[in-house]
C-alpha cells in the first residue's frame, strides 16, 4: 500500500505538515471523490475487516465503501502521514427517532491542538474535522456541533431547519481497534434489520451540494435545489460510472 497512490485517489500530490488546516484538506477531498457505497452488501461480496482490501478495492479499483473501509482505511492513511488518531465506536440515531445497533459505526478522533471527530464513512455528514468543544460549525451540509453527553460520550448533532439541533450519531472516544468491529460488520453485511441489505445505497459530496442513488432514484443536489430521477436498470452502469466513478466488473 502506498500513501502516494491514496492521496492521488483523493486529487492531492503532497500535504504540508501536521495541522488542522491539512487534516480539513484530507476529509474534504477524500468526501468529494470516494463514495459511500455497499454494493458489495447487496451482491453478496464478503466484507473483511482488512485495510489491505480496503485499498485495493478504494485506491487501485476506484470504488466506495461502507464506514469500516472508508474510516478504517483513512485512519491508515492519518497514522501514515504522522497524525495522532484513532478509530472510534458511534451508534447512529435514525430519521425516525431510535437507535440502530449498538457501536455499530466506525469513525475516528484525530488529536491536534483539541481532539477533533473525523468520519468519511458517514454519508451525508459533516465535511470538517469536528472539535469536541460543542461549538457550532457551517459547511454546505449544514450546521454542527460535537455536544457532550457525559465522560468520553458525545453526540454528533446537525441544526434543522427549525432551529432545534438534532443527534445523528453518538460516539465514544475510547479507542477502538478495527477488529473490535467484527461483530457490527458482520450485521450490516447480513441481517435483514441492517439498513444496508434492503437497498442499493451509493452518495458522494460535491461541491455544492451531493448526489445520491437510493435503489433506483437518483438525487442530485445543488445549492440547496433537489432534483430526482428514476434509474432504471438499463441505465444503471451508465449512472455509476458517471455519477460517482464506480465501474463495476462483470461477474
Amino acid at each position: 500500500m502506498e500513501i502516494s497512490q491514496y492521496l492521488q485517489r483523493i486529487g492531492l500530490k503532497d500535504i504540508k505538515g501536521i495541522s488542522i488546516e491539512t487534516l480539513s484538506q484530507l476529509q474534504m477531498q477524500h468526501m468529494l471523490h470516494i463514495p459511500f457505497e455497499n454494493l458489495d452488501v447487496m451482491h453478496n461480496v464478503p466484507i473483511p475487516l482488512d485495510v489491505e482490501t480496503y485499498y485495493n478495492k478504494i485506491v487501485l479499483n476506484q470504488r466506495g465503501g461502507f464506514c469500516y473501509e472508508l474510516n478504517g482505511l483513512f485512519n491508515w492513511l492519518l497514522q501514515g502521514l504522522g497524525f495522532n488518531n484513532h478509530l472510534i465506536a458511534g451508534t447512529v440515531r435514525t430519521p425516525k427517532g431510535t437507535w440502530a445497533k449498538e457501536e455499530s459505526h466506525a469513525a475516528q478522533i484525530v488529536q491536534l491542538d483539541l481532539p477533533y471527530l473525523v468520519d468519511v464513512g458517514f454519508g451525508d455528514s459533516t465535511r470538517m474535522p469536528l472539535p469536541l468543544t460543542g461549538e457550532p460549525q457551517e459547511d454546505v451540509s449544514g450546521v454542527y456541533r460535537a455536544e457532550k453527553i457525559e465522560e468520553s460520550i458525545f453526540d454528533l448533532q446537525r441544526k434543522g431547519n427549525d432551529a432545534e439541533w438534532n443527534t445523528l450519531l453518538r460516539f465514544d472516544i475510547t479507542p477502538k481497534k478495527l477488529m473490535d468491529f467484527e461483530e457490527a460488520c458482520h450485521f450490516n453485511q447480513t441481517s435483514p434489520d441492517s439498513h444496508f441489505t434492503n437497498k442499493e445505497l451509493i452518495t458522494i459530496a460535491t461541491s455544492d451540494g451531493r448526489i445520491t442513488l437510493s435503489g433506483d432514484t437518483l438525487v442530485v443536489t445543488h445549492n440547496g435545489e433537489k432534483q430526482e430521477k428514476t434509474v432504471h436498470n438499463s441505465e444503471r452502469a451508465a449512472v455509476l460510472e458517471r455519477y460517482f466513478g464506480i465501474h463495476l466488473k462483470e461477474s
